[in-house]
């Protein structure tokens, strides 16, 4: 496996198949009950085009209450079972995550009803696409990098108004698995986003995503969403897995100043959602320039290799 070469704006991964879980590797369940998740899934879906033209009518605290409990049922429709360790903070607030599947979106519902912020090709996939722009969705056209201040602008005026804003800052996704150190998208999370945060004098809280096979006891990738897997193979794969459980730890907020440097912002926060310790007391001295709190959830520090891929 090889590391890809960094694009800024069309970041990629160093993921392929064999990143994906051999045949036999994860548990599965019997075919007529895939086909009843599957069944149930798109019953979800269809219920969330319902909620689309229920929303505008509702008060916000009913209408984040609906997107977070129809999210949490389509995450259990799938077969998953959904952990949170954390609490947010009531603020309004720009929510970065690491980005393994198209599952993530779901995961983030559930824990916050917020505006997500998804590439462009998101916006044409069936019923998805219709929900993710009724949501009020910021879509980035990554063929476009003159866009990119217009977007950041849109992201700083949500959160002015009081929205909360949820975004994968690596820019696309990857697996995550044991021993995957290449796999990891070039450039680290990209700091464009975190310059709406600073502008809206906004916190930052990030989260951190996990998935692992209770029937196994560890970690897996069968929730991966790859540049090579269609969306259609990447849901029969998660419908036919037994007893996955994905878990989101909500770490601290940090609060930037007025005039923080977007680019330390960012390697705070993903230094908080991957758990990369600092490598010397220079790395220790740029990142107090962003006043954090102690962790809302005790983190055991990774000591190993592995740790630290599933702590991605």
């Amino acid at each position: 496996m090889t590391a890809v070469a960094h694009d800024l704006w069309r970041p990629s991964s160093g993921c392929d198949d064999d990143c994906l879980p051999a045949a036999g590797e994860v548990p599965t369940v019997p075919v007529a009950r895939r086909v009843l998740r599957l069944a149930a899934a798109v019953g979800m879906l269809v219920a969330g085009v319902g909620l689309v033209l229920l929303l505008p009518v509702l008060p916000t605290r009913e209408r984040q209450a609906a997107v977070r409990g129809w999210a949490r049922a389509t995450i259990r429709a799938f077969g998953v079972r959904l952990v949170i360790r954390g609490r947010l903070p009531r603020r309004r607030a720009l929510l970065v995550a690491n980005h393994v599947s198209w599952l993530d979106i779901l995961a983030v519902l559930a824990v916050a009803p917020t505006r997500m912020v998804a590439k462009r090709e998101i916006r044409s996939w069936p019923v998805v696409g219709l929900l993710a722009a009724a949501a009020g969705t910021v879509f980035v056209d990554r063929s476009r990098p003159t866009a990119l201040p217009n977007t950041v602008g849109r992201i700083a005026d949500a959160l002015r108004a009081g929205r909360s804003v949820a975004v994968f800052p690596e820019g696309t996704t990857w697996c995550a698995g044991d021993g995957t150190a290449d796999c990891r998208p070039g450039g680290g999370f990209r700091p464009a986003t975190f310059q709406a945060a600073v502008d809206a004098g906004s916190p930052v809280v990030p989260l951190r995503l996990a998935y692992r096979c209770d029937a196994t006891g560890s970690a897996t990738t069968a929730t991966a969403f790859l540049g090579a897997d269609t969306l259609l193979r990447s849901v029969a794969r998660v419908v036919a897995a037994r007893e996955i459980v994905v878990s989101v730890t909500i770490a601290a907020a940090l609060h930037p100043a007025r005039d923080a440097d977007r680019r330390l912002l960012a390697r705070a926060a993903e230094s908080a959602v991957h758990l990369l310790p600092a490598s010397d007391a220079a790395t220790r001295t740029r990142l107090c320039a962003v006043p954090t709190v102690a962790p809302a959830v005790p983190v055991p520090t990774p000591v190993t290799g592995s740790e630290l891929d599933l702590a991605a």
